[in-house]
Parts: C-alpha cells; sequence; structure tokens
C-alpha cells in the first residue's frame, strides 16, 4: 500500500497544533506559509477529514479527527527519529536532531556558548533548546521530548542519571544600599527577619526555603518571582535579598543598577550537571555533547557563570576590574 503522507507534512501538521496557526508555524519550521497550508489541505484531501477548524479571529483549532492525528504524528516522527539516531550510532557519526532542556535561572547565562562551541564542532547536528524549570526537565526526559537535561541534583529521581559538571556554592544578593552588603560572609540567622524576594520555581523554591528550615527558621517573603531577571531588578531597587547558586559574570541588573554577592555560608553547594533517562538508549550525538559538557564545565569554569575566591565577592568590584568578573542565578 502506497504510503499517502510524507514526514516533512507530519512535521508541518504537529507545528500548526502546537502554533495554532499557519503564519506561527511556517515561522517555527522556518518554512512559507503557503507550504503549510498546501502540506495541510493535500493531507485533508487525501484522508477525506477535516484536520483543523479555520476561525479568521483565532486561527486554526484541531478537530477530533486532527487530534488523533497529531498524537500519531508525533509518535511517527519520534520514530523515526530514533532511526535516524541508531544509524548514526551504530556508523558512529555525530548528526542528526539533538534536543536540549536547561534550567531556565541559567539558561541565559550558560547555554548560548555551550551550544555554540558543540555546533561549531558537530555542524551536523540540529540542537533545539528548551528553557525549562526542573520538574519540566525530568518530565521531558522520561517521554524523550529532550534527550538531555542541564540542571541542578535537585529531587532527581530513580529513573534519572544525573552526572555532577560542577559545584556552586550559594550567594546572598543585595543592593549596594543594604548594610548586609558590606558582610565578608552571611548566615540564614542573618536574613531571617528581613524581607526574601524568593525564586518560587518548582524544586528551586523549595532549596532556597530549606537553607532556613534546616536551622529551625522561616523567612519573610517580601516578594515571589518566576523569573530571575526581575528577582535581581527587585533586589537592586531595594524590595529585599535574594539567594542564588548560579551568578552572573556582571553585577548588574536588568535595569542598569549595581547589585552585591555575599557567601551565604555553613550551606552546602549547589550540584549543576547533566540528567539523563536511565532507560533511554544513548546515542553517539548525546554522547558527544555529554562529553562536550564535560571537557568545558567545572569546578574551574562554568561558560557564563562567575568564578573565583570566596573573599572577593563583597562588595560590587571597581569598574576596572567588572570586566574580569563571573556571576550566575
Amino acid at each position: 500500500m502506497p504510503l499517502r503522507f510524507t514526514l516533512r507534512q507530519l512535521e508541518y501538521l504537529i507545528a500548526v497544533g502546537e502554533a495554532g496557526g499557519v503564519t506561527q508555524a511556517a515561522e517555527l519550521v522556518n518554512v512559507s506559509a503557503p507550504s503549510i497550508s498546501t502540506a495541510i489541505a493535500q493531507m485533508e484531501a487525501e484522508f477525506g477529514l477535516p484536520l483543523f477548524i479555520r476561525k479568521h479571529a483565532h486561527g486554526l483549532t484541531p478537530t477530533g479527527a486532527g487530534r488523533a492525528f497529531l498524537v500519531q504524528a508525533r509518535a511517527v516522527i519520534a520514530a523515526a527519529d530514533e532511526l535516524n539516531a541508531i544509524a548514526n550510532d551504530m556508523s558512529g557519526v555525530v548528526r542528526g536532531p539533538l534536543g536540549v532542556g536547561c534550567l531556565v535561572t541559567f539558561a541565559q547565562l550558560v547555554l548560548p556558548e555551550l551550544r555554540r562551541r558543540f555546533e561549531q564542532r558537530y555542524d551536523a547536528v540540529a540542537v533545539r533548546q528548551y528553557e525549562l524549570d526542573h520538574g519540566e526537565i525530568i518530565e521531558r526526559l522520561r517521554v524523550a521530548d529532550v534527550d538531555v537535561g542541564l540542571t541542578y541534583d535537585l529531587g532527581v529521581p530513580s529513573d534519572i542519571v544525573f552526572e555532577t559538571l560542577a559545584e556552586l556554592p550559594p550567594f546572598v544578593m543585595l543592593s549596594p544600599e543594604d548594610p548586609l552588603s558590606a558582610a565578608s560572609t552571611l548566615r540564614p540567622e542573618d536574613l531571617v527577619d528581613r524581607g526574601m524576594v524568593l525564586l518560587d520555581l518548582p524544586y528551586s523554591g523549595d532549596y532556597f526555603l530549606s537553607i532556613f528550615s534546616r536551622v529551625g527558621l522561616r523567612p519573610r517573603i517580601a516578594e515571589r518571582t518566576r523569573d530571575m531577571s526581575v528577582a535581581r531588578s527587585m533586589v537592586a531597587n531595594g524590595f529585599g535579598y535574594t539567594v542564588i547558586a548560579a551568578r552572573a559574570q556582571h553585577d548588574l541588573a536588568p535595569d542598569g543598577k549595581p547589585l552585591c554577592f555575599v557567601p551565604l555560608s555553613g550551606i552546602a553547594p549547589l550540584r549543576l550537571g547533566l540528567a539523563l533517562s536511565r532507560v533511554a538508549h544513548r546515542t553517539a550525538t548525546v554522547s558527544a555533547f555529554v562529553d562536550h559538557c564535560r571537557a568545558i564545565i567545572g569546578d574551574d569554569g562554568v561558560p557564563g557563570l562567575w568564578h573565583g575566591q570566596p573573599e572577593s565577592h563583597g562588595q560590587p568590584e571597581p569598574k576596572a576590574r567588572r570586566g574580569a568578573t563571573r556571576e550566575a542565578h
């Protein structure tokens, strides 16, 4: 029986289902909108079924048949990717798609350089990156939506393998106008009565709160946010302090105001590393990316993040030295 569709048509179908419109889907897969429209029309004509409801002001909504087709289309594309991966692995060739999930709090700092250097070495690999919270990374690994995750060792379940790449000590992020910014180190006891700007993400929020609960304390949460950039600006504008593990290379908030970073003593560092499914087949491409991360990330430095001696972490450094510092969130 002749095949009634192509893999490319299925990719376009999935793009429309995810984007909710032809124009948005065209941008997603980097083809023209007419190509998307033609592919959908051809599939509908071939199967004699409407796959989408056209609503002028609201884009395209999958019909019942369309939803069923989308489920199977994703399965077919995943199976095709797996066939490619098996062929690449058996031939020892590093090529094809690679899905990388990165923790949203430091994705903007670590992932761009890490990805660029990998793609420069392996130009036949098509990296797809996803900025996710820790829980989303675990779930995407389980369903093979991503091949590898770059995250912390927070609540890693037994079906996930975690490999530590670097340890990141925690810091208290403060406004330079805060009296505590002059301290050489701080303890949870020094902070408990002050307002905290909590980075309220799954797992991450629990970790920051546990810093206090371990010593029988409860912080006074003044503000909550799920965006590290927002937290940085709120701290710089005097709304409170926050605790971070990934410290960026600069000491400025997004609005240009300065920040200070003081080591938090008595707290074990967070381990940054790679998360992979324990049951998924590790292809040559995934193995190459793991080796790439091992070679670049370590306790001596993480791309995009600050590294140095703890005693230099107090007040903002003079402008002449700022270019040499690094920080993380």
